[in-house]
């Protein structure tokens, strides 16, 4: 195991022990929807937008306890997408982390509210107190907004992705750079920007870390679009080479493995030139981009 695999290992452990703070059960039969939101999200993940989140922070001498809330709330918000993803409307898809998906292991209708209670339960999280400052907290929230939304985020990228399935779409090139950078970039950038938030970070640092964020999203999407062709089942706990099947345009159907290989690689190495300016302190940060571009699950 690599330093950088020991530390999201210990990282997310201890997030996870966290996170059960996180859902006390109401006493009525509407409990039903809080265990389905507790099951979408406490049933593994690599954590690895929290410990962005708390890497990010760290360069600030942040510490994870005080990044805590940003990084569930953006736990939350990331586990109502996949809930929603996974639905019969979407990729219809049975298994997810190795388990049945939030609407085989309830119904559908409970998976569609628990995603939606995800989704506003973050913002609940990032209007605690305890999150940040007042000022910060407001930061958050508008970029969270953003990040996750239907203009220029997540939600974006998951409408254009559904576009894309067989689509005649002329200029296939700019459609993958448009969805990789909404649906998958969009969090991971607001999970480093909020590390610079979070530590009241100056302009030119905040932007090196948008722009490590940038390059590590869509090397994370490249390598998802690689394992769905390459990968495991058991490791990857969802079901495989759906995306061919669904017409979807990915970097591998539009460059082939090895270009999108190639791609990926350059991406990573923009990513770590992106820390230069942060010395030894973002070791974890650099290891981080090689185990994106490297991971088997």
């Amino acid at each position: 195991m690599t330093d950088i695999q020991s530390a999201l290992k210990e990282y997310s452990a201890w997030f996870n022990s966290k996170l059960e703070d996180f859902f006390p059960f109401p006493d009525g039969q509407e409990k039903r929807v809080v265990e389905a939101m507790r099951y979408s999200v406490m049933n593994g993940g690599k954590r690895l937008r929290p410990f962005l989140v708390y890497s990010c922070a760290s360069l600030f001498s942040i510490s994870r306890e005080q990044s805590l809330n940003t990084a569930a709330a953006l736990e939350m918000l990331h586990s109502y997408s996949l809930i929603h993803d996974d639905l019969p409307a979407m990729d219809n898809d049975t298994l997810r982390r190795g388990l049945p998906t939030c609407h085989c292991q309830f119904d559908e209708a409970t998976a569609i509210l628990a995603g939606d209670g995800l989704l506003t339960y973050a913002f609940e999280i990032l209007s605690r107190p305890q999150t940040a400052d007042e000022k910060s907290r407001l930061e958050l929230i508008a970029l969270l907004s953003r990040d996750a939304g239907a203009f220029c985020g997540m939600v974006a990228g998951q409408m254009l992705d559904l576009y894309a399935e067989n689509t005649q779409e002329p200029d296939k090139n700019l459609l993958i750079q448009r969805i990789e950078t909404m649906k998958t970039g969009c969090l991971i950038r607001f999970a480093c920007e909020a590390g610079a938030i979070l530590g009241h970070a100056d302009n030119s640092s905040r932007q090196a870390l948008v722009s490590y964020a940038r390059a590590i999203g869509q090397t994370f999407q490249i390598s998802d679009d690689i394992l769905d062709v390459e990968g495991s089942r058991e490791l990857m706990g969802k079901t495989l080479q759906k995306d061919q099947g669904q017409g979807k345009v990915t970097f591998v159907s539009l460059y082939g493995l090895d270009k999108a290989k190639a791609i990926a690689q350059e991406l990573t190495d923009q990513a770590k030139e992106a820390l230069s300016g942060f010395g030894p302190n973002a070791e974890n940060l650099r290891n981080l981009a090689d185990f994106i571009i490297s991971r088997n699950h």
